[in-house]
Parts: structure tokens; C-alpha cells; sequence
């Protein structure tokens, strides 16, 4: 329910504090006075579309805030515990402002959301039925869930729900493995020669970089050795010329060194050092003596070589960048080649399961349809009563139920919520064509057929908080009674707020507040407040004489108030 609403620079209302009780709440006062606006700013605030009219004049920007009581395990609850938002005791702040450049923000407890957002959650909470938005039973596509909760087959729709969702997801697996099927043979062939082709090439992951390095060595043979047999020569003696090498010529220069430190000790450690550089010297010669007597130019070699870098550059230009991609593309290939030969197991298994759910999703839906026939009479009848009483006795209602037909036009089809198009219509004047239900003219018929629903639908109807404006248009006297009777009985198990200019409907309420407009500082601006006592017998008594009550109104609005609500 709405507890209270807090209104600042919207339309013609320039500051506006509201609390609102539980039951019955009328808004009342004389036309023009702006009752539809307060109204339109809970609409605003419940996240209707913005008009560019919406700031008063002068201001910069309009802000509305609200406080609403969310009951707990309902919708709304669970639609805040999907988003992390804590109520504080059940009670949530909504707010929402929109500024003289078009923006609009709205925060739910704090949490900015979009007005999308903000609609989707106070949905489960408000109906505003009357000029506005705000109109579920007037959506065809929530026409099925009402029909479902009057006949008390909401949770046998649910499960429906549920198989239908797993039949949807085994045919599309189904479809997805026919597919596979009718491409397996040839995407089996490539698979199965990939992973024969790449088998066989018995790969290592590091085995690239070792051939390339010996396919270097292998290539370069005779300048290698060429360069390695001159070296050598420097190191020993060149026998061509007779030059001694660089070790001869370290042994003589170790001589000179020893005779040079005999003389002065100072050069004595780097005795050690040339011997040290000699042997070093020495030990690398004789690597490159053992490397050129060993090694022989094998041309066979170095063409296998060459082949085996030429099968992985082409295993690796069809399988990957690398050879370790190539080790891992041959892995994934065997696992889905095994998957593949599956292939006949697995179908088998699915065209049961669909088979399955098939026959319980046509028994299920069957059940289903029957139960809705079978409400919809009932339903028919009992609103057709109600709306006798509030003066439409000449009106029409139907639920209508035609079975979905297939895009292709070949027959009965399924969806979620089984084989049915629900749909309310009416005819609101004898012999009138039964019309859908958003198509009636008179805000009044709306909002009278909107009550009978809601009376109808009382413990369907998730919405804590109701309503109705422009209730009473064309319709008096004991119509009036009526529809005030079915308001009050509606709103002892809900919040209801009410526009009214009728004093048949307006005394039968729990709580009357009357707006007021008045001109302040040169424009006008909108008021509004609580009235009770000789306050509200005034107010009536306005009402009933369309102007400053008499003797005669003003005893006339006692006995009403008396007689309907105990009040006076």
C-alpha cells in the first residue's frame, strides 16, 4: 500500500505532504480544483511517462517521493530481492524527479533504476485505473493469468510452464543433432584423416627448434669446418708456413715470465694466470680437433631433415600456429569424433524423452483448457451481476477462448501457457457488437468494468493498492450507492484511492481528502487535505448541492454518512 507521498513544483501543486490509511480513500473537490493532477503525480511517481508539463511554472525541477508497504513473499519482494534491495520494516522511499531539460531519474530505496524499472516493480504493488497507464486488465496478455488465478490453476499453468521449457530445450538439442547428423560422415572423414595425419607425424612439441639448428649446421657444413680448421691453425702451427701458433708462442712468452719474476717477485701470480689461459686455449683446440675428426657432411641427412621442417610447417599452417596447437587440435578432434559416433545413441534417447514430454504436455494442456472453460462461465456470469448493480445492467461480458493456431495455419499449436488465446470482451450497450475490452469509449464503463473485475478477481489480484479515477462518470442516485458499495467492500483487503464528484460514493469511504485550488502570489497552486467531522459533512453537503450546502444538504450529508459509514 501507499503510505504516504511528498509532492514539491509539479503542475499546479507547489509543496504537498499526504499520509494515506488503509481501506477506503476518497479525493474530492470542486472541478477543476486539480484532483486528477495529484493523481497523475503518483502515477509519475509510480513510474508513468513523463509530460513536458509535469514542472509548475517557474520551478526548475519536479520531485515526488512516497513511501509503500511491500507485504512479504510477494512479487514485489522477490523482485527486490533480485536486485539486493533491502525494505526497511516491509517499507520502501521511492523517489523520481524530472528536470526543465527532459531528464528524469528515479531511485527505488535509494538504488537509482531506470522508469522502467521503477514501473515493473510498483506494478505489483498499484493498478491505476481511469486515464492512465496503469491498467493490467486492460493488457490482453494478462487477461490469461486472471482467468488462470480465478480458476485456481495458476500453479498447474506454472508447471505447464515448466515442461513446455524442457520440451523447447530437447528439440532444440534435437535439432542441433540432426544437424550434426546429417554433416557427421564428412566432418568425421576430415576429423578422423586430421588426427591419422597428425598421429602419425609422431610430433614433439620441442623437436622445431632442434631440427632448425641442425638443418643450419647441415647447410653451412663446408663453411663451418673452413672456419674451424683456421682457428685451429692459429692456436697450434701453421705446417704450410712453419708460423708457430699462439700455444707455442705462450709456452715461450711463460719463459720470459718466469725469468722476469725471478728478477721481480711482483710478477710471480701471473705465472699461474698464463698457464691457466694456456690450457683453456689448449682444451678449446682440441674440441675443435675431436669436432673435425668426427663429423662427416651427410647430404641424406640434411634432406630428411629439410622434409621433416617442410611436414610440420604444413601441419602447422592447417592446424595451428605451433606445434604444441597442432598436439592440441589432434585431442580436441578425437574427443569430438568420439562424441560423433555417439551420435545414433544419443538421438534415440532424445526422441523418447520428447515423445515423452509431448504426450504429458498435450494430457496436462487438455486439463487445462477444460478448467478454463469451465471458469469462464462462471466468471462471465459473476461480473455481468456486478456490473447490473453499478448501473450497467444492458452489458455484455465474455471470456474468449480460441485455441492457438500455428503461423503456418495448419492447426491447433502450443505455447507456455497451453493451447489458449484469452482474451475479455464486451458490449456495453445492447446490441453492440462483444468488442475487446481496451476498446470501450467511456472513462466511466472502464472504470466500472474495472471494478467489477476487481471484485470478481479479489483474491487473484496481487496489487495491494487501487485505484479509480473517474469512477462515477454517467451514473447517480442508487448507481452511485452501488459502486460505493463495491469500492468498500473491495477495500477490506486492500488500500483503495478514489476520485469522486458523487456524495453516494464519497460517504461510504474510510478516509476523504478534498483538494483545493486557490490563487497565491500571483499564480495558483493546488492544496490538499484530510477532512472529518463537521469539516467532511460540509464537504458532502457541497457535493449534494453542487455548491455551498444548505440546511436541507447539510442534514442530508449527516444521514448519509451516518447510514454508510457510521461516521457522523
Amino acid at each position: 500500500m501507499i503510505e504516504d507521498i511528498s509532492i514539491k513544483d509539479f503542475a499546479l501543486i507547489d509543496s504537498l505532504d499526504l499520509s494515506f490509511n488503509k481501506g477506503f480513500t476518497v479525493l474530492t473537490g470542486e472541478t477543476g480544483t486539480g484532483k486528477s493532477i495529484l493523481i497523475g503525480s503518483i502515477s509519475f511517481l509510480l513510474g508513468g511517462k513523463t509530460a513536458s508539463d509535469v514542472i509548475r511554472s517557474g520551478a526548475q525541477e519536479a520531485l515526488v517521493t512516497g513511501t509503500v508497504l511491500v507485504p512479504e513473499n510477494s512479487g514485489a519482494a522477490r523482485w527486490l530481492s533480485d536486485r539486493g534491495i533491502e525494505p526497511d520494516s516491509s517499507r520502501i522511499l521511492l523517489k523520481r524527479n524530472a528536470k526543465a531539460g527532459g531528464k528524469s531519474s528515479c531511485w527505488i530505496q535509494g538504488v537509482p533504476v531506470t522508469r522502467n524499472e521503477l514501473a515493473e516493480f510498483t506494478s505489483f504493488l498499484v493498478d491505476i485505473h481511469g486515464q492512465h497507464d496503469h491498467q493490467s486488465l486492460l493488457k490482453v496478455s494478462e487477461h490469461r493469468r486472471f482467468l488462470d488465478s480465478y480458476a485456481g490453476i495458476a500453479e498447474d499453468v506454472a508447471a505447464f510452464s515448466g515442461l513446455y521449457s524442457q520440451l523447447v530445450d530437447a528439440r532444440r538439442r534435437r535439432e542441433e543433432m540432426e544437424a550434426s547428423r546429417q554433416n557427421r560422415d564428412e566432418k568425421m572423414e576430415l576429423l578422423s584423416f586430421a588426427v591419422k595425419e597428425i598421429t602419425e607425424a609422431k610430433i614433439e612439441a620441442d623437436e622445431e627448434e632442434n631440427l632448425e639448428a641442425e638443418a643450419k649446421r647441415l647447410s653451412q657444413h663446408e663453411k663451418l669446418c673452413s672456419a674451424l680448421e683456421q682457428c685451429s691453425s692459429m692456436f697450434g702451427s701453421d705446417m704450410s708456413s712453419g708460423a708457430a701458433g699462439i700455444l707455442a708462442l705462450m709456452k715461450r712468452a711463460k719463459g720470459f715470465l718466469e725469468t722476469a719474476a725471478g728478477i721481480d717477485t711482483s710478477f710471480s701470480p701471473d705465472i699461474p694466470r698464463l698457464e691457466n689461459a694456456f690450457y683453456e686455449i689448449e682444451d678449446i683446440n682440441s674440441n675443435i680437433g675431436n669436432y673435425l675428426n668426427s663429423t662427416v657432411f651427410d647430404p641424406a641427412r640434411l634432406e630428411a631433415v629439410e622434409e621433416r621442417l617442410s611436414l610440420l610447417y604444413k601441419l602447422k599452417k592447417k592446424y595451428g600456429p605451433s606445434l604444441r596447437a597442432v598436439l592440441d587440435y589432434a585431442e580436441t578432434a578425437s574427443r569430438e569424433l568420439e562424441e560423433l559416433s555417439k551420435l545414433e545413441e544419443n538421438r534415440s534417447s532424445i526422441d523418447s524423452e520428447i515423445s515423452s514430454l509431448e504426450r504429458k504436455l498435450l494430457a496436462d494442456g487438455n486439463r487445462i483448457s477444460e478448467k478454463r472453460g469451465e471458469a469462464s462461465g462462471r466468471m462471465e456470469k459473476a461480473v455481468e451481476g456486478i456490473l447490473k448493480s453499478l448501473g450497467m445492467g444492458g452489458t455484455k461480458f465474455k471470456v474468449s477462448l480460441s485455441p492457438k493456431e500455428s503461423s503456418e495455419g495448419t492447426g491447433r499449436t502450443v505455447s507456455q501457457y497451453g493451447f489458449d488465446n484469452v482474451e475479455f470482451l464486451i458490449s456495453a450497450n445492447p446490441g453492440e457488437p462483444l468488442r475487446p475490452l481496451a476498446k470501450i469509449a467511456s472513462g466511466g464503463e472502464i472504470s466500472r468494468v474495472m471494478l467489477a473485475l476487481k471484485t470478481v478477481l479479489a483474491d487473484a489480484d496481487s496489487a495491494d493498492t487501487l485505484i479509480f479515477d473517474e469512477i462515477d462518470t454517467g451514473i447517480g442516485g442508487e448507481v452511485a450507492l452501488s459502486v460505493g458499495s463495491y469500492i468498500h467492500n473491495l477495500s477490506g483487503s486492500r488500500q483503495v484511492l478514489c476520485i469522486t464528484h458523487l456524495a453516494g460514493i464519497a460517504c461510504q469511504a474510510d478516509n476523504q481528502i478534498v483538494i483545493e485550488k486557490r490563487t497565491e502570489g500571483g499564480g495558483t497552486v493546488t492544496s490538499a487535505h484530510g477532512v472529518s467531522g463537521d469539516e467532511r459533512v460540509a464537504e458532502i453537503s457541497r457535493m449534494l448541492a453542487g455548491g455551498a450546502g444548505s440546511s436541507v444538504s447539510m442534514e442530508h450529508a449527516r444521514k448519509l454518512l451516518k447510514e454508510y459509514s457510521g461516521r457522523v
